[in-house]
Order: structure tokens, then sequence, then C-alpha cells
């Protein structure tokens, strides 16, 4: 059965409050400075806060709407239904834990393969952004993805480069980086894949690039950018069978831009052909 947009806003209604339910417990414990594990390696912290915040979102959604399927970064994939959510329950955990008030809650709704619905919480600034199939909104103020119409006047955030790229890579890496400080007006490193896209969507900042990301850091904002008339283009590692026809938002890396730049001139295009599959620039 197709999803209607009023079925796609009841979700995205679901999506924001299992989001913002979380944010109140959150909020006092990122003002503790709480103690920190780590899972791959020290770049990747996470806290008992994670894991807590998404016990409680999964149990929200299952009771919520039951024919569903949790795909959480903490506890994996839990149900079998047809409306998979992607749950990143603190994204920007590294800055939570530290005291920086830069990190959100995401939670999306995937159907059939496509994101219908999704909302990112950021409990610090009180700021709910969300996005259906009928629209996106910050606060329920109508989103518009506007800002530079050049590069030299935008600004980008970024996680690139990652450690392990300038590990393998180093100097093509730093060559990259270089050109990107060059080439735009501002370059930041905030910490949030989530509410990088969320701000491209809203038109706070111009550019978010990443690599090495997982479905659940993009998937809401994805579908923010797109419905607030932004462009989200996913990344993966060139192939020389030819580009995989995954879902954009499943790929391993993205590029956002508010709609007034045009894409098919950014100088992210030069930059990672030669190793990145770019389809759709």
């Amino acid at each position: 059965m197709e999803m209607t947009d009023t079925d796609t806003q009841r979700l995205a209604g679901v999506a924001a409050q299992a989001a913002t339910l979380v944010g109140p417990a959150l909020v006092e414990a990122f003002q503790t400075r709480p103690d920190v594990a780590f899972k791959r390696d020290r770049h990747d912290p996470v806290t008992v806060h994670d894991r807590a915040a998404e016990e409680r979102i999964r149990d929200f959604i299952m009771a919520a709407v039951p024919d569903s399927t949790v795909v959480g970064e903490e506890d994996g994939t839990r149900g079998t239904g047809r409306v998979h959510w992607y749950v990143d329950p603190i994204d920007g955990t590294a800055n939570f834990a530290r005291g920086l008030p830069f990190w959100c809650t995401s939670v999306a709704a995937v159907v059939d393969g496509a994101v219908v619905a999704g909302a990112i919480c950021d409990p610090v600034r009180g700021d709910v952004f969300t996005a259906s199939t009928a629209g996106a909104w910050c606060n329920d103020v109508p989103m518009r993805s506007t800002g530079a119409t050049e590069e030299t006047a935008a600004m980008l955030v970024t996680s690139y480069p990652g450690a392990t790229g300038i590990e393998t890579d180093r100097e093509r890496v730093l060559a990259r980086t270089a050109e990107l400080i060059s080439t735009y007006a501002t370059v930041r490193r905030p910490g949030s894949t989530a509410l990088n896209l969320a701000y491209v969507a809203a038109g706070r900042v111009d550019v978010a690039l990443g690599i090495g990301i997982n479905a659940w850091d993009v998937a809401a904002g994805a579908l923010m950018v797109r419905q607030a008339g932004g462009h989200y283009f996913g990344l993966r590692r060139a192939s020389p069978d030819g580009p995989v026809p995954d879902p954009a938002w499943q790929r391993p890396g993205y590029l956002a831009m508010v709609g007034t730049l045009d894409p098919e001139a950014t100088t992210v295009r030069s930059l990672f052909v030669d190793r990145y599959d770019l389809a759709g620039l």
C-alpha cells in the first residue's frame, strides 16, 4: 500500500515525539560530563546515555507503530515490521560527553526502501526539525534551503578528513582539505552529521560533507534537505563495474548543499571523482 502525505506526516509526528522524549534526560546528563567508553576506537565514543535513550525511543516507537522494525546505532535491529526506523540516540556523542552543545537525536522512518519521515531534535537549543513527503519544518515553521550562490561565499561544515583517511591516504587527504579551506569562505567541523544536514535544510549553513557515515546519521537529514529544496547526494567508493543502485541515504558518504548553489559546479566533484562515485551531480 502506497504511503500518502497524511501517512508520512503521522510518522513524522511519531519520529518527533520519540526524539524529543529523551531530550530532558539527555540535557541533564550532558551537564555532568558522563563517563565514556569506546566502540571501534578512541574516535568512536559511547555513553550509557546513548544506549538508554535508544531503548526508550525503541519502546515508544513499537508502542506507537506496532508494524515497525527499529534499526539503532547501539543495539542493532529489533522487530520485523514494514516501517523501518533508523535511530541515532545521540549524534555527536563526543560533543555530548565533553559538554559542547552541538549534538542531537535523529529518528527516520523508511518504507519500502525510501525515507518518508524524520525528526532531528536539538534539546539544548530547543529546535525540532521534521520532514515528511509533504515538506520540512523547524519548530513547525516551513524550511527553505537557501543561502550562498557561490562556493567562495559559502560555509562548509564537515567531518572530513577522518583519522582513518589520514592514516591510509595522507597526501591526498591533506591536499583535498587544503583545497576545501581555500575554496570556501568558512570551513567548520561541528561534530554532528544530523545537525549539519538540518542546518543545510534550514539555510543556516550552505554545504555539508561527510565520508564514513552510517544510515542512521543521515536518513532524517537527507529527507529534510531535499524537502526544503536543497540538494543531497550519497557518496560511495567508485567501482570499475559502475555505481551500485543503492539509495543515496544508505551510502557511506554524503554531500548536501542549499538549493541556491549549483551542484554541477561544486569543488567536491573535482576533488573526489577519482575515488568516489558522485552519481547524480
